[in-house]
């Protein structure tokens, strides 16, 4: 019994032993199997990146188009501003072309970090450094292409539009907020989290009626309301904010109080465009004229909204970068807006956009952003009594003097 007794503990320790040798085998093997993996070249397409951008740039002008929406005359004179602006030059293995358009591309295709390895054949860190370094140098240049237009010039297109001239000829542009997708860390994302319960940020924006950006402000948490954007702006002297001359005015919707220098609609009136045109553009009153022609011409604002986004799909589908980088992003998106406007006055987008009273398609964030039309304003901080009534004196002027030669 001894003898057999012993004999089983040996073929147990054998079988451990062989268990023991396999294993010690499969993770040997398995390690090499890793090492050759990682040894081994990824991105070894026959067409590099450098390549690649060559020939989006001589094919069809169409192709460059949908890749990074601009044509190739706006991103030569692109590639030109950047290297007389900044201190951006061709790095040891990629041209000022190509990192360019590494950015331009992933903020044109909400591409990932993977995505845009596999079309420009780089690796991952090579393209979030190229990514960075662009983005901060387009951002740098927002001095240069969002500034205000000459205050004292009446906008021509005021000055040509019936509709418009003289009533609003101290109009210098129009303002709004909208909001733009983001990532925000798990212990703020409630502070992001606008009506629609979406993680946003909140970004404020003046504009010429040409539709160019004239003043944007980025970063702010989807849940603050553009009133109190406004108004911070306003009350810190190093924002940089355009105020308008004595006399002058911005167009303000709903969500803004009626005051010197930013002029609202009339409440408990329909405003949007929208409400007279489901009704045969029938006008019903002084009020409802006012407002109509109100929203027709701050409809530029809503309509540079629409070509950004449009452009720039990232600001709807924004990856994971830091609230800093998302801040960069859409200041440059902005910047890119302005310079193609600039430079390609034929760009299809601005075209689409482009026409007096079309309406850019719905962003759900911003639907219902700002107090309703019969609602009150959002005014944390409150204006002088005789503020809002020389407000509310200069609007009352101008709606009799519309109607009147209106009904002429």
């Amino acid at each position: 019994m001894s003898t057999s007794r012993s004999v089983e503990q040996w073929d147990e320790e054998f079988e451990c032993l062989i268990d023991l040798t396999l294993g010690l085998m499969a993770l040997n093997e398995g390690q090499r199997y890793v090492n050759r993996i990682q040894r081994m070249p990824m991105h070894t397409s026959i067409r590099t990146g450098h390549q690649y951008m060559l020939e989006l740039i001589n094919d069809h002008p169409d192709r460059l188009f949908n890749k990074i929406r601009m044509y190739r005359p706006c991103f030569e004179m692109l590639i030109q501003v950047l290297r007389q602006q900044t201190v951006l030059q061709n790095s040891r293995f990629l041209t000022l072309e190509e990192q360019v358009m590494i950015f331009i591309y992933v903020i044109s295709q909400k591409a990932t970090n993977r995505m845009a390895m596999e079309d420009w054949q780089h690796s991952g860190s090579t393209i979030s450094i190229v990514f960075t370094r662009i983005c901060k140098a387009i951002a740098s240049l927002s001095p240069i292409f969002i500034k205000p237009p000459n205050f004292d010039d009446v906008p021509d297109e005021i000055r040509f539009n019936p509709k418009y001239y003289p009533y609003f000829q101290d109009c210098i542009g129009a303002i709004d907020g909208t909001h733009i997708a983001a990532h925000a860390p798990s212990n703020v994302a409630n502070n992001y989290r606008g009506r629609k319960s979406n993680v946003t940020t909140n970004m404020l924006a003046v504009c010429s009626f040409d539709m160019l950006f004239t003043y944007v402000v980025t970063g702010w948490e989807g849940a603050v309301h553009d009133s109190r954007v406004l108004t911070t702006q306003l009350e810190d002297p190093n924002s940089g904010f355009p105020h308008p001359p004595p006399g002058k005015y911005y167009l303000v919707d709903s969500g803004y109080s009626n005051k010197s220098g930013y002029l609202a609609p009339f409440r408990n009136v329909p405003y949007h465009l929208r409400d007279v045109r489901r009704r045969g553009g029938r006008i019903n009153g002084p009020t409802e004229l006012f407002n109509y022609r109100h929203s027709s011409l701050r409809n530029c604002i809503e309509r540079c909204f629409g070509v950004l986004k449009a452009r720039f799909p990232i600001l709807r589908f924004m990856t994971n970068f830091s609230l800093v980088r998302q801040r960069e992003i859409a200041m440059c998106c902005c910047v890119l807006h302005n310079f193609i406007k600039l430079h390609n006055r034929d760009d299809p987008l601005f075209q689409r956009f482009g026409v007096d009273g079309v309406m850019p398609p719905p962003d759900s964030d911003d639907e219902d952003n700002t107090a309703s039309s019969s609602g009150t304003a959002a005014n944390p901080h409150g204006y002088g009594w005789n503020d809002e009534n020389l407000a509310n004196s200069m609007r009352d002027h101008i709606m009799i003097q519309m109607y009147l030669h209106y009904n002429m």
